[in-house]
């Protein structure tokens, strides 16, 4: 039996636009005109993952503000696209283009090893937040586990093929409890 397409969340909906069917999405991905183009394929998740509608065509796709307008084929109405609201708009992985060198997808962070520049080991990821300040990692180190921000100034490496992020770490960051 053949496993289903995994699906990636690329933006989330927040509701109609005006009375031609258009919804405003928030893009969840560094390449938004890419991943919204006219002619693509996506599907609707709901909170908990499953699918409340897809595969929809992207008939129409605008920049708006810092948000995206979307129109979907044979949705031409406020009305038919008022029940979106909310939900997440997924493709599946194939079909989006894998990360550039030193990249990685969010979900594929979890079981990452963190070393430092020397090679030494620190921990291992075990989650991952989104705060308001940016992107958090949840490490369980030697001793305990500690919150590393994902920044360029302390993740310094990504080798997603051997799933290992080598960082530059201020003294004492992993003795804080």
């Amino acid at each position: 039996m053949q496993e289903p397409a995994r699906r990636l969340v690329v933006g989330r909906l927040r509701k109609p636009h005006g009375l031609k069917g258009e919804v405003a999405v928030l893009p969840l991905t560094d390449h938004p005109e890419a991943v919204l183009e006219q002619g693509r394929q996506v599907w609707l998740l709901d909170l908990a993952g499953a699918v409340v509608a897809g595969p929809l065509e992207i008939a129409r796709s605008r920049k708006f503000h810092r948000e995206w307008l979307l129109g979907f084929r044979g949705r031409e109405s406020r009305r038919a696209v008022e029940p979106f609201a909310g939900t997440l708009l997924a493709q599946p992985e194939e079909e989006l283009a894998p990360p550039q060198e030193g990249e990685v997808y969010l979900h594929e962070l979890e079981g990452f090893a963190v070393q430092s520049a020397e090679g030494r080991p620190l921990g291992l990821v075990t989650g991952w937040y989104q705060v308001p300040g940016g992107l958090m990692l949840e490490v369980q180190g030697p001793k305990r586990e500690f919150l590393l921000p994902f920044r360029k100034q302390l993740v310094t490496a990504v080798e997603r093929e051997r799933r290992v992020l080598v960082v530059e770490l201020p003294e004492g960051l992993t003795e804080l409890g």
